[in-house]
């Protein structure tokens, strides 16, 4: 099973996450509603099995809560997916929900990078900065050490696009992540 366990404990936060790339249970307990919401459709749209418990300062804001949790997940991917030998490396998914479209493409290839493009018509998500959505998956990019591509190319409503994204970036993650004969790579090793 390609799995990892990650705690990390701060001033802010302290978060104890398990991850299975191969599937299982999903249980999210961030203490942010809409951010539980988008870690769960992520899982789901993966086919990961994904658990998630948070205590952080929300009291401030969900800043701390939703970038540190991208910390550990990030580290999980990234631990779980071993010498990333015999993985398809790449994947790209679209996502339409409702007016909104989300695309993600990512490759697993040890080189950190984030573009993500895409306009928040409402700042919130319930009790969620939609801005945090760019914050989360450039610490989990950092982490997993992946290069990942994100895009909402239009959609009036913050909720769809966050969501769409997530979906998105579930899906591209999944295929990235299957198992195959080779490693993807000329140089022989990524």
């Amino acid at each position: 099973m390609r799995q990892a366990s990650v705690n990390r404990k701060t001033k802010e936060t302290d978060i104890a996450l398990s991850l299975c790339l191969d599937g299982g249970d999903i249980c999210i307990e961030t203490g942010v509603g809409f951010f539980d919401h988008m870690l769960t459709a992520f899982a789901a749209h993966a086919g990961f099995g994904l658990c998630v418990k948070c205590k952080g300062d929300i009291e401030v804001d969900c800043h701390h809560t939703v970038e540190d949790v991208g910390i550990v997940l990030g580290k999980a991917l990234f631990e779980a997916l071993g010498d990333k030998s015999n993985i398809a490396r790449y994947g790209s998914f679209f996502v339409p929900m409702d007016e909104a479209l989300g695309f993600a493409a990512v490759d697993i290839c040890n080189r950190a990078y984030l573009v993500f493009e895409a306009d928040f018509p409402q700042e919130k998500c319930g009790d969620f900065d939609a801005c945090m959505c760019e914050e989360f998956f450039r610490a989990v990019a950092d982490n997993a050490k992946i290069t990942l591509h994100l895009r909402a190319p239009y959609g009036n409503n913050s909720h769809h696009i966050a969501e769409a994204i997530f979906k998105a970036a579930g899906h591209a993650m999944s295929i990235a992540a299957e198992k195959r004969d080779t490693t993807l790579s000329t140089k022989g090793s990524l």
